[in-house]
């Protein structure tokens, strides 16, 4: 006797008109994230019932309501504390209502302390080199724990001016010919690897972003060159299934190229999707570690 079959209809994709909705609230909250706002209130926005509404959310944005104010307060957090305000200022405007837990709530989202965050860098000295290269120009950055930015781009000062709005308040040292080593030999690596098709470098990396990025951050470190996943995969990987499109978000996030293999992240058709750095380095990217 054979198994019974079980069928099910495709989950279609959101309307044009639901996707806007859910857009609206999302606009909504953003403006009004030092609030308090109870499902209720977002429903009514919505013109739909809270469970309703609750799931089409998630369905379009990737996240639930609550976690999409929570990014949106600690944005405003961010923006603050790189203001200058502080920490103490920073908490209340950002809506958080009291210190007393301000370090357990934020921490983790930050990547770092309140005030780490705040010193943009602060009291680090950040080296940092720029070369032509036939993928466009290369720049690389590092700290004292390893490389901290690499940016492909087309103009050599735009690329500096990235950094520069990245750590606003760390010493910017052009590598010196004295002090070339070891940024030096790491590009030549890196750019080994991305136009001979030479083995991926194992190179010292200092990830700097939210708990949610480098949780994604570290799953890509562990996806080996030649193969490729899915954002929703990915999404699997750290525990978060429902969160496609913030995997999506924290994969264009992601500022060192290559190292941070984010161009093995591939829509859910297989479709290349974004890149940050182009989509047609993504491509050739692919395609040499395809054929290496």
């Amino acid at each position: 006797m054979s198994n019974p079959t079980v069928s099910s209809a495709p989950v279609s994709d959101p309307s044009p008109e639901l996707v806007a909705r859910m857009e609206r609230v999302a606009a909504y909250i953003a403006a009004h994230a030092d609030e308090s706002l109870p499902l209720s209130r977002l429903a009514r926005e919505a013109a739909m019932s809270p469970s309703h509404f609750q799931r089409e959310f998630v369905r379009v944005m990737g996240v639930s309501p609550k976690a999409y104010q929570s990014a949106q307060r600690l944005t405003e957090f961010k923006a603050r504390l790189r203001e200058g305000h502080s920490v103490l200022d920073a908490t209340f405007e950002a809506g958080y209502g009291s210190t007393s837990r301000v370090y357990e709530q934020v921490t983790g989202g930050l990547g770092m302390t309140p005030q780490a965050y705040r010193a943009g860098g602060a009291g680090e000295v950040i080296t940092y080199a720029v070369r032509d290269t036939a993928f466009g120009a290369l720049l690389m950055a590092a700290t004292a724990r390893g490389v901290c930015q690499v940016e492909f781009g087309d103009d050599a000062n735009a690329l500096v001016a990235r950094l520069t709005a990245q750590f606003p308040r760390a010493e910017l040292v052009p590598a010196s010919e004295a002090a070339r080593e070891p940024l030096d030999a790491w590009m030549d690596a890196l750019q080994a690897h991305v136009l001979e098709r030479a083995p991926s470098p194992a190179l010292p990396l200092d990830l700097r972003g939210t708990a949610f990025q480098i949780k994604v951050w570290r799953f890509l470190l562990s996806v080996k060159p030649g193969r490729v996943v899915s954002y929703g995969e990915i999404a699997e990987g750290i525990g978060h299934p429902d969160a496609v499109r913030a995997v999506g978000s924290a994969c264009g996030a992601n500022r060192i190229a290559v190292l941070v293999p984010c161009h093995r992240a591939l829509r859910a058709d297989g479709g290349l999707g974004g890149y940050r750095w182009g989509v047609e380095r993504k491509r050739v990217l692919l395609e040499n570690e395809r054929t290496s």
